[in-house]
């Protein structure tokens, strides 16, 4: 099953044109053992399913072509995880749009540790639109829905 939208790992540099752009951070904490544990949480679905969405993975840990179905309510949204970040201060992953997902585009999630001032940041970095008629039509809903579970993303971590 192919993604639906050509742009794939564009969160890992400028975001696209044509889409709606999340870019979200927050302080968590501070400290390398705070940054290990939050980086774990995440490549375990953590931020996803500390937000309250539901996480149906094919996996335990976020890898390179895993497919996860996230779910709010009775909607579910499938995904394939397209990269993973691996970096000494950096890490996290992003997922890309399945067919079957009412939006299109791509999702990172991730912790970041700043050694000069010893904090830890939790970021959510997007870009989407809608791919189906019904997600057009709700948009006012889902930019709203969109501002509440990412900030509750940055604090599931």
């Amino acid at each position: 099953m192919d993604l639906t939208y050509p742009e794939v790992g564009a969160t890992n540099g400028p975001l696209p044109a044509g889409y709606h752009h999340v870019h979200a951070v927050a302080p968590i904490g501070n400290g390398r053992a705070r940054f290990e544990a939050a980086a774990d949480a995440v490549m375990h679905w953590g931020m996803q399913r500390g937000a309250g969405v539901l996480v149906r993975a094919d996996g335990d840990i976020a890898a390179v072509g895993s497919e996860v179905v996230v779910g709010f309510g009775p909607l579910r949204a499938p995904c394939r995880v397209v990269y993973v970040l691996a970096e000494d201060d950096r890490r996290g992953f992003a997922y890309g749009t399945l067919p079957g997902h009412p939006e299109s585009g791509e999702e990172l999630f991730t912790v970041r540790y700043d050694p000069t001032t010893d904090t830890v940041y939790a970021e959510v970095i997007a870009f989407s639109r809608h791919g189906t008629w019904w997600s057009r039509l709700g948009a006012p809903i889902t930019a709203v829905a969109q501002r509440i579970i990412t900030n509750r993303y940055l604090s599931a971590v």
